[in-house]
């Protein structure tokens, strides 16, 4: 939506919080050294969102143990993720901090449009993933997607995306102010009907409110099933490990989500502030505020590759095989993404092997 994007009025108020004057300068001057430090957090969160996403791309894409549906799922979130992180995050920093659009009217449109629809794919293959960790808890006996049905889930993800962030890209042009260029969105006015409004409002809650909803209902009642009861005593060890491997990938889909909506609250406060209350934006300091807003929501984007590095074994062996390739502490097992009791079936596997060479090895000794 154009507040967050930095898309201006065509009267020359800034809908990113900078009200301008009549005369189309920005009136918000920075000294250098903020320029700086804030220049330094955005190309910091860009180069860590982008690496750290695209690995988690190649980890899961690369390895076949690691194709699962809910994998499928995070491919997709961090796809969206970064392409987000790199086409919008460096923007928008430039357009907060000169209020000047450099970038022309092709690239005003999907500057206006893709981010809309890149939060809607981020969000939904979170709640995705989370109606497949409840069917798979919860009613175990369904059957669950194969890769086929999960790439259509994809596909539906983003063609509802697109549509949501369509009237962006419709309406984006670019427009001359004196001393200034601006990129904009031309919203159409109604006498009985403010579609600005309506449209922020629906893609507040399209966006964050209703997917939260969705996803802390299944989680909650996947936690009570989970961590509910203590593990039967009498259980067998792989009954014990799958329920563990499951509180695990709950565990960190949870944090996940919790830090995507803790990045996006204070943006989506902000800018629905700004639509019933735009007296509230006329002071000069708006614009330290816009672009911590802006730069907590833009550094979401960052956080789940830390996330997956942190709380997933199998994630952490594969961020090890691409930046400490070289470190001798780094085990062959976690290179090559084993689990636990695969490496623990070979070992008994090698031990049986090296068990019976021992014993022909004495059989034929004894018959010598």
């Amino acid at each position: 939506m154009d507040p967050l994007f930095n898309t201006t009025d065509f009267n020359g108020t800034g809908n990113n919080g900078s009200g301008n004057g009549s005369d189309g300068l920005n009136q918000f001057v920075q000294p250098v050294w903020q320029i700086a430090l804030w220049g330094v957090l955005y190309c910091s969160t860009v180069a860590v969102s982008v690496a750290g996403n695209m690995v988690v791309i190649w980890i899961i894409l690369a390895h076949k143990r690691m194709r699962t549906v809910t994998n499928y799922f995070l491919v997709n979130l961090a796809f969206a993720e970064a392409s987000m992180s790199a086409f919008n995050t460096a923007i928008n920093f430039a357009y907060a901090v000169h209020n000047e659009w450099y970038f022309g009217p092709i690239y005003c449109r999907f500057h206006n449009f893709f981010p809309i629809a890149a939060i809607f794919a981020s969000i939904y293959s979170m709640t995705a993933i989370a109606l497949d960790r409840y069917m798979a808890i919860i009613r175990p006996l369904q059957q669950r997607l194969s890769s086929t049905e999960t790439r259509m889930v994809v596909l539906v993800i983003w063609t509802l995306a697109l549509l949501l962030a369509f009237p962006q890209y419709h309406f984006s042009s670019i427009a001359a102010l004196p001393g200034r260029t601006v990129c904009y969105i031309d919203w159409p006015e109604y006498s009985s009907l403010d579609f600005r409004k309506l449209y922020y409002v629906c893609v507040t809650v399209l966006n964050y409110f209703l997917p939260l909803c969705i996803m802390g209902c299944a989680y909650s009642i996947v936690g009570v099933t989970l961590w509910a009861s203590e593990i039967p005593g009498d259980s067998s060890q792989r009954y014990k490990e799958q329920l563990i491997a499951k509180r695990k990938v709950v565990k960190m889909m949870v944090v996940v989500v919790c830090t995507f909506a803790l990045c996006w609250l204070p943006y989506h406060v902000y800018f629905l502030l700004h639509e019933f209350f735009p007296e509230l934006f006329e002071k000069r300091y708006i614009q330290q505020v816009y672009l911590g807003v802006m730069w907590l929501a833009m550094s979401s984007t960052m956080y789940n590759p830390i996330i997956y590095y942190c709380l997933n074994s199998r994630f952490r062996a594969g961020f090890q095989q691409v930046f400490c390739c070289c470190s001798p502490t780094v085990g062959k097992e976690e290179l090559e993404l084993r689990s636990p009791r695969y490496m623990q079936t070979q070992m008994s596997i090698y031990r049986a092997s090296r068990l019976e060479a021992a014993v022909s090895t004495s059989v034929e000794m004894k018959t010598e």
